[in-house]
């Protein structure tokens, strides 16, 4: 019996979920109501199969310490690639399927997207076991969620003939997605699935079928994984990636194969990928409002109500999603909340930060949140994790001064090593080079001001680094 690699993609950036997921803050990694995240499910989901190698993850430079630090949370080993350059689902793929290759003769890679929800995962896990025998004999499996309703927002497969007498169907069609009364013609005539985006399938098969239908994805997928090297915990493949068209396997090789097969689940499956998904799947009140943090209401239906602090107050309203971050306030219709992407465009078109990164930030050694900005100075509250350490640097533009809130503090300055403790603070001069360690065993909180002409986090020369980020800046 082959083994199964998982294969975790997770490289998105989860635009219709905004302002709650950024560019530098994906979906994947935004806290549930339970505590955990899409990321850290998708990686529990996998300890229900038999038979598995430790996972590859395959993402991207802003995500790889949120990559990192769940493996470590929940005790994982994994494989963690990282793209050079975003070009979607197929080379990601290719390059998993070279890195399993490597490992053994042949596997069975399984494809999971790391943004999907699953209310039954083990019955997804028994919907793999019965697709095993096909993978392995060589077909491409994906596995189609049965609809409950003629959902428009993704794309379908029709099932062709029975492979099998386990539930395993030869792929008819891929479609698009449709317009409502296409979509409600699939429901009445059966045989039609949601398109889930996950794969099941040999990884030599894969690589054959990809060389045959996009030979230059499979070349670039190749020919960088030939110039890979070791950074840290990760592996960055050559540049000759970006080579590759950006291209989803469903249009590469699964919509072109002869070779693709369907599996039916039924799973509790969702991508989660806009407001009224979430309001879809989260508890209500008797008045239809799913409400999640400090929310008050007062004759208002049926409305998506998410506090990240502040107080929403939802008066004489109905059918709106309004989301709450400390930066930034959505209001819409929340049946239209899948072009809440509009507004990141523009966002993006204005070169706003809202749509890149929240005012809390995470970082490999904790995490910091702007307070305060002005066009001399501003505000920070600082996090370093314990044993943890920021990296050796300076400013030219900047000076900073660090009042320590709780923890100890460990601080170089201009080579001058000392201690601080609670309500202790040091003045950091423009120009000298610095840095701050958490020597103890509970978090170290500190407030930071800076002031100066320019207070760009683009103004850091990082001298020496923990995490490969010096390494970095100096080669590009």
């Amino acid at each position: 019996m082959l083994k199964i690699q998982p294969v975790i993609l997770c490289g998105g950036s989860g635009t219709r979920l905004w302002p709650a997921s950024r560019t530098r803050y994906p979906k994947q990694f935004m806290l549930l109501g339970n505590g955990s995240t899409l990321f850290k499910e998708t990686l529990r989901r996998t300890e229900y199969l038999d038979q598995t190698r430790p996972p590859v993850i395959v993402s991207n430079d802003a995500c790889r310490f949120f990559v990192s630090a769940a493996l470590s949370e929940e005790g994982r080993e994994g494989t963690v690639i990282l793209e050079p350059q975003s070009r979607n689902t197929a080379p990601a793929i290719a390059l998993a399927a070279c890195a399993a290759l490597e490992e053994d003769d042949d596997g069975l890679l399984l494809v999971l997207p790391s943004d999907h929800k699953f209310e039954q995962p083990e019955s997804f896990c028994r919907s793999v076991e019965k697709a095993r025998q096909a993978a392995e004999s060589g077909l491409l499996v994906t596995f189609g969620v049965q609809p409950s309703s003629p959902e428009t927002g993704y794309g379908y497969i029709r099932r062709g003939e029975a492979l099998s007498g386990d539930g395993v169907f030869r792929v008819a069609k891929f479609l698009e997605k449709p317009e409502k009364a296409k979509a409600e013609a699939f429901l009445a005539e059966g045989g039609y699935y949601w398109n889930s985006g996950i794969f099941f399938f040999r990884a030599s098969v894969f690589m054959e079928e990809l060389r045959k239908f996009a030979p230059d994805v499979w070349q670039a997928a190749r020919s960088a994984w030939g110039e890979r090297r070791t950074d840290l915990s990760f592996v960055r493949p050559g540049q000759s990636f970006c080579q590759s068209p950006a291209i989803s396997i469903d249009y590469a090789v699964m919509e072109r194969t002869d070779r693709a097969a369907v599996v039916p689940v039924e799973c509790g499956w969702s991508d989660l990928g806009s407001w009224e998904a979430f309001y879809e799947i989260a508890q209500k009140d008797q008045f239809g409002n799913a409400c999640e943090g400090d929310v008050i209401t007062e004759n208002a239906r049926n409305c998506y109500l998410r506090s990240s602090g502040r107080l929403i107050a939802a008066l004489d309203v109905h059918d709106l999603a309004v989301v709450e971050t400390r930066d930034a306030i959505l209001v819409t219709d929340r049946r239209r909340s899948q072009d809440v992407r509009h507004v990141v465009e523009k966002l993006k078109l204005e070169k706003r930060p809202e749509s890149d990164i929240h005012l809390k930030v995470y970082r490999p050694w904790g995490s910091y949140e702007t307070l305060v900005m002005s066009d001399r100075f501003q505000v920070k509250r600082i996090v370093v994790s314990p044993g943890e350490e920021n990296s050796l640097q300076m400013h030219y533009h900047r000076a900073e001064h660090w009042i320590i809130v709780s923890g100890t503090a460990e601080v170089t300055i201009g080579g001058e090593v000392r201690l601080l403790t609670e309500n202790e603070s040091v003045y950091v001069p423009l120009g000298l080079q610095h840095r701050i360690k958490n020597p103890g065993t509970i978090p170290l909180v500190f407030i930071e001001v800076q002031s100066g002409a320019y207070l760009g986090e683009d103004d850091i020369v990082r001298l020496q680094d923990n995490y490969g980020r010096a390494d970095a800046e100096a080669r590009a």
